[in-house]
């Protein structure tokens, strides 16, 4: 907090902005400029600003719609100044911030030529038979600048073939623009932090940037459109369509998961941004951005889940009276509306920014609104049960996934699935499409990924292979709390297949003194006394009838213990059993070595290009002199040597570099 004691000293210069201008040579300068002085309805600043994670500051680019200037339509001039500024993002690795209010590509008529063209009329006397051609006469033809129209001779004059104009920027050249606008956002989407606030309507093109930047703040006076309500209508032949925001405002835009986050005003859009970008590095190839924390990383996470349907959140936020896995106060969820079965978003670990995957286990509800251009249409409301993953929840995993990698951050994935939906209508849902992606996110992911199955959780069949650390080696680990469960099946799909009705009755017979009893009775009695037979056999039956329910939980019992912690960690599928209460020390301590880790092995890479990650991690194992298996230990080794570290990635360098000179002269020489 700001008050106490000792509040922290608030740094001179907390914000300056540099305006991205034109210069003369077509490129981009920074400077001033008196507002409102633009022509082009595009505006992009730098903007530095020193903050709690970058105290010395950081810089951030801001390209804005300036909807004054022809209602923030996008024309050639632009489409450029939008594509230099992002470019200049690309180019330092600056995280990219879009504010978006437009009216889409920019539309127009060669005005000039409005008074100037005639008619030529099938018959002049009923010009309702129609037309042949519009024409210029002769003199009109000869006074207009050359190349500004194609013309064919006719008796009248010249008819007109083409408009060309003189003027750039009123029909296609703008949408060409606009593609071109399209493949740089696609591009920095990859390679830097892009975030899109829609502060107000942004129509066609502009709604394809917002999407293509993938992170999405929605105000709620700020509807995505590609066709306007009335323009529909018009096609549609009805008025079907009564505002905007029935088409994309946030109510349509965040269940669908366009909008990560929807906000009232324009203070909290700022607000927001200012909160997303505390998660990120100040550049792309940056290290996290870490800062102080006041909540101590070695407390124990008090509020624990329980075996019934919770709240998933709470055990990464906690509550007022138990505090959660994250620092307190710095959890934040993030597309929320949609895929309700899981839970995503951004946290601190001790001042570490981590994103994180977390499984909601009540029932919830997918909502599928009615179409109002069809009046047969009815909303359906779809119920979804918890630790199930489903088609939306399932690309929600992957889209997360490709986020937080772009944003730098590791991540903690407190898995808790029982499987996929595979009912027929998530089947045709694309289920196996949208469970394929999220393998797919988890192998490109360049930073560390911590899968932890927390209390009373489990991890079964196909939830557990897409999300199995073979996936990524390098970068996937997986952990479990000693009460969590991981297996094919559940204990009773098990005891179904594997320890059915006879094997248990076996049991019985084996263990239970008085069914050995009448079974030694059974077999003494003489072969023809058939009543005696059948009254022993009666009871046995009676006898296995009264057992059978416990022996059923027993068996069960037996099928579960397959599944527990001690089985996993022997089986080498889990790296350790972290009890719950001590996961937020542990995994600090990890997260924290793992980025000095990493951050070493890159260096090590790039010093000898010959060296693969697990070789480069053996020159670390080989001298640091602590226990390799503690993580504590090995971070105050990584922190107190860094020198000596540094000082032997010199070396290889060096050495490569003389390897690669001889080889160059045994090349020559021969």
């Amino acid at each position: 907090g700001l008050s106490g004691p000792n509040p922290p000293a608030i740094p001179s210069n907390l914000y300056e902005a540099q305006e991205l201008l034109d210069g003369a040579d077509g490129e981009l300068v920074l400077g001033k400029r008196e507002i409102g002085t633009n022509k082009v309805g595009m505006v992009a600043w730098v903007v530095k600003m020193k903050t709690p994670e970058y105290p010395e500051g950081r810089e951030v680019v801001f390209i804005a719609n300036d909807v004054t200037v022809q209602s923030g339509s996008f024309g050639v001039p632009e489409d450029e100044l939008f594509f230099k500024a992002s470019k200049y993002a690309r180019d330092n690795k600056l995280p990219r911030v879009y504010i978006a209010c437009n009216s889409g590509a920019r539309i127009g008529l060669v005005d000039d030529l409005k008074p100037k063209f005639n008619i030529k009329f099938v018959d002049e006397a009923n010009p309702s038979k129609g037309f042949e051609y519009l024409y210029l006469t002769d003199d009109v033809y000869k006074a207009l600048p050359e190349g500004s129209v194609n013309v064919e001779k006719v008796p009248e004059g010249w008819a007109i073939k083409d408009i060309i104009g003189t003027d750039e920027g009123i029909g296609v050249e703008n949408l060409q623009g606009s593609g071109k606008i399209a493949g740089e956002t696609s591009r920095a989407y990859d390679e830097i932090f892009t975030l899109s606030y829609v502060t107000g309507r942004s129509v066609g093109i502009g709604a394809y940037l917002v999407r293509l930047g993938q992170r999405v703040i929605q105000m709620k006076q700020g509807p995505l459109l590609l066709t306007g309500f009335g323009a529909l209508n018009k096609l549609l032949g009805r008025d079907v369509y009564t505002s905007q925001d029935q088409l994309g405002g946030p109510q349509v835009m965040n269940p669908n998961g366009v909008t990560h986050e929807v906000v009232g005003d324009d203070q909290q859009g700022v607000q927001s941004i200012l909160q997303w970008l505390s998660f990120v590095p100040k550049t792309t190839d940056a290290l996290p951005g870490i800062r102080e924390s006041a909540d101590p990383v070695n407390r124990e996470v008090e509020w624990k889940p329980t075996p019934t349907p919770y709240d998933p959140r709470l055990m990464l936020s906690g509550t007022d009276d138990a505090s959660g896995f994250f620092d307190k106060g710095s959890w934040k969820e993030y597309l929320e509306g949609w895929g309700k079965s899981v839970v995503i978003g951004r946290g601190r670990l001790g001042g570490i920014p981590m994103g994180a995957i977390a499984v909601e286990t009540r029932l919830v509800e997918k909502i599928v609104p009615a179409d109002p251009a069809d009046p047969n249409s009815r909303e359906a409301i779809l119920p979804q049960a918890g630790q199930v993953l489903f088609p939306d929840s399932s690309y929600k995993t992957s889209q997360a996934l490709k986020d937080f990698n772009n944003e730098g951050l590791p991540v903690m994935i407190f898995a808790n699935w029982r499987g996929f939906s595979g009912g027929s209508r998530d089947m045709s849902g694309e289920i196996l499409k949208f469970g394929s992606m999220i393998v797919d996110a988890l192998r490109e992911y360049d930073h560390p990924i911590y899968i932890y199955f927390p209390p009373f959780g489990e991890l079964r069949g196909g939830s557990w292979v897409v999300v199995d650390p073979a996936i990524n080696e390098e970068k996937m680990t997986m952990f479990s709390d000693p009460e969590a469960r991981g297996g094919i099946l559940e204990p009773a799909g098990i005891v179904e297949i594997k320890f059915r009705v006879a094997d248990q009755l076996k049991a019985m017979h084996r263990i239970d003194p008085q069914l050995q009893m009448l079974d030694a009775e059974l077999e003494s009695t003489d072969d023809t006394d058939k009543s005696s037979q059948e009254a022993i056999k009666d009871q046995i039956a009676a006898r296995e009838e009264l057992l059978k329910p416990v022996y059923l939980q027993a068996a069960t019992e037996f099928a579960d213990l397959h599944d527990k912690t001690g089985r996993m960690k022997a089986k080498g599928v889990i790296k350790e059993a972290v009890p719950w209460a001590e996961s937020r020390k542990y995994f600090f301590y990890l997260a924290k070595r793992r980025i000095a880790q990493d951050n070493y092995v890159a260096q090590l890479k790039a010093a000898d290009s010959s060296l693969d990650s697990v070789a480069a991690l053996d020159i670390l194992m080989g001298m640091c002199s602590a226990d390799w298996e503690n993580n504590e230990a090995v971070l105050d080794y990584y922190t107190a040597n860094d020198a000596a570290i540094s000082a032997k990635i010199g070396e290889i360098k060096t050495a490569s570099i003389k390897a690669q000179i001889e080889e160059l002269q045994k090349q020559l020489g021969e």
